[in-house]
């Protein structure tokens, strides 16, 4: 059967890193809401406009998301192609590399949050920034979970935006299957945010 939702969720994860951080909250924040007619119309003129190429798979998954919400086929088949995706420009580690001390209170809040949810398997962090030199450093909340992946990323992200960070980075994971490079990478980086789900560890794919 086809889920729109969950087509459209694994396309921003597979865009992570790629689109805008300020562009990509605001999709997930819109197809939490279940606001695909809104990604139809701006998804593909975002991509367009970005000059951001995408693979085969992700086409087959943004006519599935969203071509049924109305999304004008002639801008879907406009994208440009490309074989694979290459590096994206990032590195991460454990801590911030500004040594900025802001973990504790998200953890906690994090913590009362996702007490009690079965389908949350895993959570943890690390912190982004460019490669190629100066700029912000941010972290990225890695969650895995068994479900309701869409409205699970719409939720956090609402809690950190109130908790001051305006452009948040939450890649909730489903559990099993490949993961794109990007998040391979935050992973292997990553310490646990939870101390209740230690004994977790969602295991990085190959490509």
């Amino acid at each position: 059967m086809n889920d729109p939702v969950g087509s459209c969720h694994e396309l921003l994860l597979r865009l992570a890193g790629r689109l805008p951080d300020r562009q990509l909250w605001r999709f997930r924040d819109w197809l939490a809401a279940g606001a695909l007619d809104a990604l139809a119309r701006s998804l593909p003129l975002t991509l367009l406009r970005d000059r951001l190429a995408i693979t085969a798979q992700e086409s087959q998954l943004l006519n599935a998301a969203l071509l049924t919400a109305g999304a004008d086929l002639g801008l879907l088949n406009a994208l440009p192609w490309v074989d694979e995706i290459g590096d994206v420009g990032y590195t991460f580690t454990p801590e911030s590399p500004e040594w900025v001390s802001t973990g504790d209170s998200t953890a906690v809040v994090l913590g009362a949050v996702l007490s009690g949810r079965s389908e949350v398997l895993d959570v943890r962090g690390s912190w982004r920034r460019h490669r190629s030199g100066p700029g912000p450093v941010c972290r990225i909340v890695l969650v895995t979970a068994a479900a309701e992946h869409a409205r699970l990323t719409g939720e956090l992200q609402r809690v950190l935006r109130a908790l001051g960070t305006y452009e948040p980075g939450v890649e909730v994971l489903p559990d099993g299957g490949e993961l794109p490079a990007y998040h391979q990478a935050a992973l292997a980086a990553s310490e646990p945010l939870l101390p209740g789900l230690r004994g977790y560890r969602r295991q990085p794919t190959g490509r």
